[in-house]
């Protein structure tokens, strides 16, 4: 399991503070809703974490070791990352799936191709199957297998409901919690529904104006007495 701490990060551009002396740690093996109104820089996180941003100042721990100690391809493996859109390669299921191996020269099995299909609960489609022909729900879910492919100790997600069907909503918060469960990956969810925060992740720390504002537990969302997380709940700061 690997813990997230980050240390007093700037993240300027044209003199423009996209971040400011940001400094939390999100936990080990927990998913952490990253919420916060538009602008907030919550991307722009997540871009740092994973390496393709570097912070204009401060620290990131990726577990005990500077990110800017990791050989960038051992940090690519360790950490995956899955988009709103979930953006597919012209091809098949299985050219999707094998694409992380292919950055790096090799090839993924076709036995462990099948078994992460079944982890995501889309053993019903072939590896053949054209992704062209997917429903945006399955696209999503293929997306969260292919960062799965290289068995990822941290995973970050960037709105990935937010264009799907209640019943695809459902299914996609199902496995991301079942993920978490039986592999103990360190979770990052971007989410703009509060209701989603509350419902799944176990942590949240919000971000306002490129700022840390709060973290604590999930459950607790709804009893917070802090004025900037109350106004942002009921939907004054969007």
């Amino acid at each position: 399991m690997t813990e997230i701490k980050l240390e007093n990060i700037d993240f300027i551009i044209n003199d423009k503070y996209i971040l400011k002396d940001v400094t939390t740690t999100f936990q080990s093996g927990k998913i952490t809703a990253l919420i916060g109104p538009s602008g907030a820089g919550k991307t722009t996180l997540l871009k740092l974490i994973n390496g393709l941003r570097s912070p204009s100042s401060g620290n990131i721990y990726i577990g005990d070791k500077a990110i800017d100690t990791f050989n960038l391809v051992a940090l690519k493996k360790q950490i995956g990352m899955a988009l709103q859109s979930a953006p597919m390669i012209q091809g098949t299921v299985y050219d999707n799936l094998n694409l992380p191996r292919v950055i790096f020269n090799d090839t993924l099995n076709k036995d462990d191709a099948l078994k992460l299909l079944q982890q995501v609960n889309l053993d019903n489609i072939s590896l053949v199957t054209d992704v062209k022909s997917l429903s945006g729900g399955q696209r999503q879910r293929l997306s969260i297998a292919r960062t799965l492919v290289n068995k990822p100790e941290v995973l970050l997600l960037d709105e990935i409901t937010s264009s799907l069907d209640p019943a695809s909503v459902k299914e996609v918060e199902a496995l991301i919690r079942q993920i978490c469960d039986t592999f103990h990956v360190t979770i990052i969810w971007i989410t703009h529904d509060v209701e989603q925060a509350k419902r799944i992740t176990d942590e949240y720390c919000m971000l306002k104006d490129g700022q840390f504002v709060i973290s604590g537990h999930s459950n607790e969302l709804e009893m917070t007495e802090h004025e900037v997380l109350r106004a942002f709940l009921e939907g004054e700061i969007e």
